[in-house]
């Protein structure tokens, strides 16, 4: 995750954090009371992760020669130069606890508006943009879109959005890699989506950072290109993990690669059994329909949440003045019937 690497505008400060005074103080907090962590007589704490091997929270593994490395052990799950484990746990708990708090007013936003949002997250080249592209065009006259493009720099993906007729608004992350709920809150502000659309927001292509950050969107859908190997799904399962939906691009492009379709998605299920898998392509066309048919289904469901929570909120007034009114009745002044006597 970006709390170790010092990416985005709230987080910069991250990766040039140190718990030590100068170069020589250590802490060794390793968080003892995780998995595989323990301490000995002298007072160390470690955590052994093979034979003769132990990692210390400030990042260096001391293992054999030729061994392979590992710097995700730890109660933190990453490592950073000069941070102990315990100290990289709160800074993550710090930045995702203020990142949490605004994605809930976000989607809390967007549900009142029967706003379906869907958090469109892949590796660098996987097509997504082409496919949103398709997507806007089969969707025009049926359903409103607008898009939030996430990049670390241009608008050309925004541009290529505008294109369809379809808002868009950029938001340049500069050295970030990834979109935060902060950010789409001052985008959702500025491009003001209508009452029962679908809001697509395309983050950076990255397949680490953005599966930690919540933007308030009702799902995470990961784009995969069979280009990219059946392997993603092991090698970064945070993202599969957060995700609804596999689209699983690019097909048409299956009779010339070495790809397997089944190998692919049982990787995919062993990081998360409920994940739903679509086989598309933006150049045949294959897939499509699925694809629009589930978010045909999402927008009723968001739809449907709207309505229910109208239905609260107004049962919720209708209680709220029949208390004031039995609340006044109880407290008003008797009058009449007694002359003191």
């Amino acid at each position: 995750m970006c709390m170790t690497c010092g990416c985005g505008h709230d987080e910069a400060h991250v990766g040039h954090a140190h718990d030590h005074a100068h170069g020589h103080d250590h802490d060794h907090d390793h968080g003892a009371d995780a998995a595989g962590w323990h301490t000995h007589a002298d007072g160390t704490t470690h955590r052994h992760a093979g034979p003769h091997r132990h990692e210390h929270a400030h990042g260096h593994v001391h293992a054999p020669p030729g061994a392979d490395l590992h710097f995700g052990h730890g109660p933190a799950g990453s490592a950073a130069p000069g941070m102990t484990q315990s100290r990289l746990v709160r800074v993550e708990r710090d930045v995702l606890a203020a990142n949490d708090a605004i994605a809930e007013r976000n989607r809390t936003r967007l549900e009142q508006q029967g706003i379906f949002a869907l958090n469109l997250v892949s590796s660098p080249g996987s097509g997504k943009t082409t496919l949103l592209v398709r997507t806007i065009e089969r969707l025009a006259g049926r359903l409103p879109v607008s898009v939030i493009e996430g990049d670390q720099q241009t608008t050309f993906d925004a541009e290529r959005i505008r294109a369809t007729g379809a808002p868009a608004i950029q938001i340049n992350t500069g050295k970030g890699c990834h979109l935060d709920a902060a950010m789409v809150e001052t985008a959702i502000g500025r491009i003001s989506p209508s009452d029962g659309s679908v809001l697509i927001i395309e983050n950076v292509g990255n397949l680490v950072c953005p599966a930690g950050f919540d933007l308030g969107e009702a799902h995470k859908v990961v784009v995969l290109s069979v280009t990219e190997g059946e392997d993603k799904p092991l090698k970064y399962p945070d993202m599969f993990h957060a995700s609804s939906l596999m689209l699983l691009n690019k097909v048409d492009l299956l009779p010339h690669l070495a790809f397997d379709v089944e190998r692919c998605v049982a990787n995919a299920r062993r990081v998360n059994p409920g994940i739903e898998v679509i086989e598309i392509s933006a150049t045949s066309g294959q897939g499509m329909d699925a694809w629009l048919g589930w978010i045909d289904e999402g927008v009723r469901a968001a739809q449907a949440l709207r309505r229910a929570r109208a239905s609260d909120a107004r049962e919720s007034a209708r209680l709220d003045l029949l208390q004031r009114a039995a609340l006044a009745a109880a407290i008003e002044p008797r009058t009449g019937g007694d002359d003191g006597h």
